[in-house]
């Protein structure tokens, strides 16, 4: 995907306990309308979630991420919504939610090449916080 991309992304967090508002960045989400790039990288760390949620679902959590990023690829193994166009399943994705699986609002930003974007925001979002709370 090389060229210069207008692009969306959005942090993908988890809340396990959605009454207290505490969350961890778990991936990134990036859309590009034009090029019909839409894709996510997600790493659940689950020594952080069980320190906020001893009690959470891991399996059920993880789960859930797979599917998100089944919906992102279109595959049909993501459902009814993995099979909605590009902009939908964006939409839907990002949509405000109280729900363990959550997002940022999204933000834009230029781009040469969307898979390295994709990495760069994973790295910065996610497993910067991991690092420096691991120091």
């Amino acid at each position: 995907m090389q060229g210069n991309h207008l692009y969306e992304y959005a942090v993908i967090r988890v809340v396990p306990r959605v009454e207290r508002e505490e969350f961890i960045n778990v991936g990134v989400i990036v859309c590009d309308w034009k090029s019909g790039y839409l894709n996510s990288k997600v790493d659940l760390d689950k020594q952080k979630l069980l320190a906020l949620d001893p009690n959470a679902d891991l399996e059920m959590i993880q789960k859930n991420l797979d599917s998100f990023h089944k919906i992102c690829l279109g595959k049909s193994t993501g459902g009814q919504i993995a099979e909605m166009d590009l902009a939908s399943r964006f939409r839907w994705l990002t949509a405000v939610r109280s729900s363990i699986i959550q997002t940022s609002r999204p933000h834009t930003g230029f781009s040469n090449n969307l898979a390295e974007t994709l990495e760069k925001l994973f790295i910065e979002q996610v497993q910067t916080q991991t690092i420096s709370n691991k120091k």
